[in-house]
């Protein structure tokens, strides 16, 4: 865990979680450098504002803040599952994975390759993973009563993701694909029907835990 601050913001980085989707190298590059070795977070470069900004669209959840002003890292109001293509699932909300404490984001395997399940380590990347992230609407896209809330997110041993509360599952452009309080989440990597479950975990012998 790294960190770097100034009298308004302190910056937490995690690269256990880091997926390098350079959302904050792109957004803030006089903030996030990371050809500047051990210290490549300086937030002193920018308004405090501007850096929560780009710290709030990493996807993975690697970077983190604290406010010394009292405000507090923005929640997004809508829980969402964003499928990438060909990739891993970005989770956005409420979330309570099992056996960490509460975030807010999060990138979820569903090759079935990480090293580091639930979560991706872009092992897609290598193993000729095949989902798209564009799949048509399905019957069961109406809109939520409530569309925030805790969402749930628990793996099972040697099968999928159990999710549950309010969740829509999105396209990488942001249309909705599917609605609904409760859903089973391939993370096999084999699923015909992804990024639902379809039980191919049994069929290939999955094994995680």
């Amino acid at each position: 865990m790294g960190k770097a601050s100034t009298d308004e913001i302190e910056i937490q980085f995690d690269g256990k979680k880091c997926i390098h989707a350079r959302k904050c190298v792109l957004g803030l590059p006089n903030v996030f450098n990371p050809d500047a070795g051990r210290h490549w977070i300086a937030p002193q470069n920018a308004e405090a504002n501007e850096v929560a900004r780009v710290v709030d669209a990493c996807p993975s959840g690697a970077l983190t803040y604290t406010r010394t002003d009292g405000v507090e890292e923005r929640m997004q109001e809508v829980n969402t599952a964003r499928l990438w293509e060909n990739g891993p699932a970005e989770y956005a909300g409420d979330l309570r994975i099992a056996g960490v404490e509460p975030r807010k984001r999060a990138v979820l395997c569903r090759c079935g390759k990480s090293k580091n399940k639930p979560y991706c380590d872009n092992s897609h990347l290598n193993g000729e993973f095949v989902a798209s992230g564009d799949l048509p609407t399905t019957e069961k896209a109406g809109v939520l009563e409530q569309r925030n809330g805790e969402l749930e997110i628990k793996p099972i041993k040697d099968g999928p993701l159990m999710v549950v509360g309010n969740l829509e599952v999105v396209a990488g452009s942001g249309r909705r694909i599917a609605t609904g309080q409760r859903h089973v989440m391939c993370r096999c990597g084999a699923s015909k029907n992804k990024p639902f479950c379809d039980g191919s975990h049994k069929e290939i012998g999955f094994e995680a835990d």
